[in-house]
């Protein structure tokens, strides 16, 4: 059986660890396309890829779209591959509303985007393709574990506390909402968010046959960094157009228990990200980031210059937790996996489409209560 051809849209840090994390076996990157001509002619020669003017361009040749370009371009994407008849894989967040938040109200975006992520469903289901949508949380070794722990245990989940934290985004085009759609909430929270929903859901169908799904949430977002007396020391990035950079999400479920989700742009020293879970019949820590496998040292940052430790350190000096394997401690090898064998063989990926709606619709229901200053908002359907 041949190779699945996937081809990758956008070059950036996603593209990268995407290309690094397919599996060897069932599938092969043939193709990329980016918007920059000298971006995509020079990651497909480095990779020995055919370089595409564009997604439509591309389309013929392959039979996965992966996307990892900025959010406001996902359901273009999404619905372009659909039309052809080819399978996706979709970088979070799944989509957005990308107005400004100067003209256009959150209760106007939340509705926009209930609108849109119909539009995607009906799409993805009438050309009877996969959707893989790649929340990496989901497929971290702690939160599979997790997951079997509650589904074997017939464990009973009473809430959940978690964070993706570090000093600011890769992306230049980060903090513009028109372009991603929201700051922190929507590019952070997604994280700990999805890996929460997911195991309320696996803990659902154990238990009754149905997902446990957001019912309401009351959030509140900061812009901390563009404080008139916010102090600039040069650590962490600052530069947020129309968008917030910390913001605490409190979700309650449809059985009546809840989650707390905290995002930022303030946390020094690395990414910060864990789950936890408190339940019935155990409590369990999910390490995301860090996750402590390895501590190096260094006495000065020249001696590790050249090496990479983890994401979003300033300087490779003193102890550090380094990551030894971040494609299989951050989930990105066992979620590419299961995208490739659920298209192989006609399976629903652990981290699916109706996954990304509840995210996508829980999060900007989080918009629309910090509007209101923390008012309790129901979380719509799809």
């Amino acid at each position: 059986m041949s190779p699945l051809r996937i081809g990758i849209a956008g070059t950036g840090f996603a593209g990268r660890f995407h290309l690094e994390n397919v599996p060897e076996a069932g599938a092969q990157v043939v193709a990329v396309t980016s918007a920059r001509a000298e971006s995509r002619e020079a990651f497909a020669a480095k990779h020995g890829l055919r370089a595409f003017a564009s997604v439509e361009e591309m389309l013929p040749e392959i039979d996965i779209l992966d996307v990892c370009t900025p959010p406001s371009s996902h359901s273009e994407y999404i619905l372009a591959a659909a039309a052809a008849g080819k399978h996706i894989i979709v970088e979070k967040p799944l989509t957005g509303c990308f107005g400004s938040p100067e003209t256009t109200s959150k209760v106007d975006m939340l509705a926009a985007v209930v609108e849109e992520t119909r539009r995607l469903k009906s799409a993805v289901a009438h050309a009877g393709i996969t959707l893989g949508y790649a929340e990496n949380f989901v497929y971290a070794p702690s939160i599979q574990k997790e997951c079997e722990i509650v589904v074997k245990s017939g464990a009973q989940i009473l809430r959940l506390v978690g964070e993706e934290s570090h000093s600011g985004s890769h992306s230049p085009v980060y903090g513009i909402w028109s372009i991603q759609g929201g700051g922190s909430l929507i590019a952070k929270a997604c994280h700990p968010l999805g890996a929460i929903l997911y195991l309320r859901r696996k803990e659902g169908l154990a238990r009754s046959g149905s997902p446990i799904r957001p019912a309401s949430v009351t959030a509140r977002t900061h812009s901390i960094t563009r404080l008139p007396g916010f102090e600039d020391r040069g650590f962490l990035r600052t530069k947020y157009q129309d968008t917030e950079d910390y913001a605490f999400l409190h979700v309650t479920f449809d059985d009546g228990t809840v989650a707390d989700v905290m995002a930022s742009e303030l946390v020094l020293g690395g990414i910060y990200d864990f789950v936890e879970v408190f339940a019935n019949n155990h409590r369990t820590r999910c390490r995301i980031s860090p996750v402590n496998v390895v501590d190096t040292y260094s006495p000065r940052h020249a001696e590790f210059k050249d090496i990479y430790l983890m994401e979003k350190l300033h300087s490779n000096e003193g102890w550090i937790p380094a990551s030894a394997d971040e494609g299989w401690s951050l989930g990105y090898a066992r979620e590419l996996r299961d995208f490739v064998e659920c298209v192989r063989h006609g399976r629903t990926p652990q981290s699916d489409l109706d996954l990304a709606i509840d995210i996508t619709l829980t999060i900007y229901a989080g918009y629309v209560s910090a509007d209101l200053l923390g008012r309790e908002v129901e979380v719509p359907r799809s």
